[in-house]
C-alpha cells in the first residue's frame, strides 16, 4: 500500500512538471510575479517607520498600534479571499484581483497630492490587495507541488519574492537621487511594476491547479474553511503559529531599536531591511530543502530561536557593527526558516478543496496575534522603557517556543512522504 502511494506521488509529480530536484512551472511563474510586485510595494513602504516615528513624532505605543493594525486587521480580508478562491477553484482570478488592487493603489498615492487621508486610503488599498491575494497564491503553490517538495517550492517562491524586496528600496533611492527627490516619479514607476506583475500573472500562471500527490485529510461536515478548526492537526498548527506570533514583535521595532542603540544617520534607516532580506534570500531555498528532508517542525522552531537570539543581542552590551550584523543576520534566518516552512507544514493537513481558505485562516490567526504583540510591546516600551520591554519579549518568546514545540510534536509524520494516521485525519 505504501509503495503504491509513493509511486502515485512520483507519477503525479512528473505530470505536474515538478520532478525531483525541480520546481513546478506555476511556482516559478508565481515567484516572478511576486518579485515584480514586491519591487513595486517596497519602493513605497521602505520609509514608513521612519516617517511615522521620527518625522510625525508618534510614540512607540502609537506606532505599535499602527504597525499591528496595518498588518493585522487587513489580514481579515484574507478570509474572504480564501473563501472566494476555493469556490469553483478560482485561485488565479482572486489572486489577480488582489495584485491589481495593489497596483492601482500606487496611482492613489500619486493622486493624493500629500493629503494624509488620501495617502492612508491608498496604503489601505495596498494592504487589502495583499490580504486578498496571499492565501490563493500560496494555495496555488501547494497545489502545484508534490508533498515531498513543498518546502523547496515555498523556499524558491519566497527567495524570488525577497529579491523584489531587495530591489524595491534600491530602485526608490536611485529614482530619488536621479530626479532630485521627485516622489511622483517613484509612484509612477511603482505603478508600472505593479501592472507588469498583473500581466505576468495573466499570461504565465495556469487558471486552475490540479492537486499533486497524496490526498489530505477531509474536512468536517459543512465544507467551510473554519470547519478545519475541528481537525486536531490543523488546530495544533494554528495554535502554534498564533502563540509564536503573539510573542513576535514587528521588524520595524527592531530597526528602530538598532537606530536608537547605534545612533546612525536617519538617512541610512530605510536600508536596514535590505540586510535581513539578503540573508532571507540566501537561506530560503536551503531552509525549504532541509525542511523537506528532516521534517518541517524543527526548522520552524529553530527560526524562532534565531529571532530570540536577536532580542537577546539587543539586550546585551554588544555595540557597533557586531550588533547590527548580528541582529540583521538572525532576523533573516528567522524568516528563511519560518515563512514558507509554515505553509509547507500546514499543507498536508488542509484538503485541496479548502486549501486557500485554510491558509487564510492560518495567516489571519498569525497576523492577529502579531497585532497583539505589536501593541503589547509598544505599550511596554512606553510605560516601562525599552530594556524592560525587550526583557518581556525574550521571556514571552521563550515560553511560546516551548509551547509550540509541544503543540507540533504530533503534527508531522516521521518522514515527509509517510501517510498520517487516521487519528490525524479527522476529529
Amino acid at each position: 500500500m505504501y509503495l503504491a502511494s509513493t509511486d502515485a506521488v512520483a507519477k503525479a509529480s512528473e505530470k505536474s512538471g515538478a520532478r525531483r530536484g525541480r520546481v513546478a512551472g506555476p511556482v516559478l511563474a508565481l515567484g516572478a510575479v511576486s518579485l515584480v510586485t514586491d519591487i513595486s510595494s517596497e519602493m513605497v513602504t521602505a520609509v514608513l517607520p521612519l516617517y511615522f516615528v521620527l518625522q510625525l513624532g508618534l510614540s512607540p505605543l502609537q506606532f505599535g498600534f499602527l504597525d499591528g493594525l496595518y498588518n493585522g486587521v487587513t489580514a481579515l480580508v484574507r478570509l474572504a479571499g480564501g473563501y472566494a478562491a476555493d469556490r469553483g477553484g478560482r485561485h488565479k482570478l482572486v489572486a489577480g484581483s488582489g495584485y491589481a488592487l495593489s497596483a492601482l493603489s500606487r496611482l492613489g498615492l500619486l493622486l493624493a497630492g500629500g493629503a494624509t487621508a488620501g495617502i492612508g486610503a491608498a496604503l489601505a488599498a495596498d494592504r487589502v490587495g495583499k490580504g486578498v491575494r496571499t492565501a490563493p497564491r500560496d494555495a496555488l503553490i501547494s497545489l502545484s507541488s508534490p508533498p515531498d517538495a513543498l518546502g523547496r517550492a515555498f523556499g524558491v517562491h519566497r527567495a524570488m519574492d525577497t529579491t523584489g524586496a531587495l530591489l524595491g528600496p534600491l530602485a526608490a533611492f536611485a529614482l530619488l537621487w536621479a530626479t532630485a527627490d521627485a516622489y511622483d516619479a517613484v509612484f509612477v514607476v511603482s505603478f508600472c511594476f505593479g501592472l507588469l506583475g498583473v500581466l505576468m500573472l495573466v499570461a504565465f500562471v495556469p487558471g486552475r491547479a490540479q492537486p499533486v500527490g497524496m490526498a489530505a485529510p477531509k474536512t468536517a461536515r459543512g465544507g467551510r474553511a473554519l470547519d478545519l478548526l475541528r481537525v486536531p492537526a490543523f488546530r495544533r498548527v494554528l495554535g502554534a503559529a498564533a502563540l509564536l506570533g503573539a510573542a513576535t514583535i514587528g521588524d520595524a521595532f527592531l530597526y528602530l531599536l538598532l537606530q536608537r542603540r547605534l545612533d546612525f544617520a536617519v538617512s541610512w534607516f530605510p536600508l536596514l531591511p535590505l540586510g535581513s532580506a539578503a540573508v532571507y534570500l540566501l537561506l530560503a531555498v536551503p531552509a525549504g530543502r532541509l525542511a523537506d528532508r528532516t521534517g518541517r517542525r524543527a526548522p520552524f522552531l529553530a527560526g524562532h530561536v534565531a529571532l530570540l537570539g536577536g532580542y537577546v543581542l539587543l539586550l546585551a552590551p554588544t555595540d557597533g557593527w557586531p550588533l547590527l550584523i548580528g541582529v540583521l543576520l538572525l532576523l533573516g534566518v528567522f524568516y528563511a526558516a519560518t515563512d514558507g516552512v509554515l505553509m509547507a507544514l500546514a499543507t498536508p493537513v488542509v484538503p485541496p478543496e479548502r486549501r486557500a481558505g485554510g491558509m487564510a485562516v492560518l495567516q489571519t490567526g498569525q497576523a492577529l496575534a502579531r497585532l497583539v504583540a505589536a501593541v503589547g510591546f509598544g505599550a511596554a516600551w512606553t510605560l516601562w522603557g525599552v530594556s524592560t520591554a525587550l526583557t518581556c519579549a525574550v521571556v514571552a518568546l521563550t515560553v511560546a517556543v516551548a509551547g509550540a514545540a509541544a503543540l507540533l510534536i504530533r503534527t508531522e509524520p516521521t518522514s515527509p512522504t509517510e501517510p498520517k494516521s487516521s487519528t490525524e485525519r479527522s476529529p
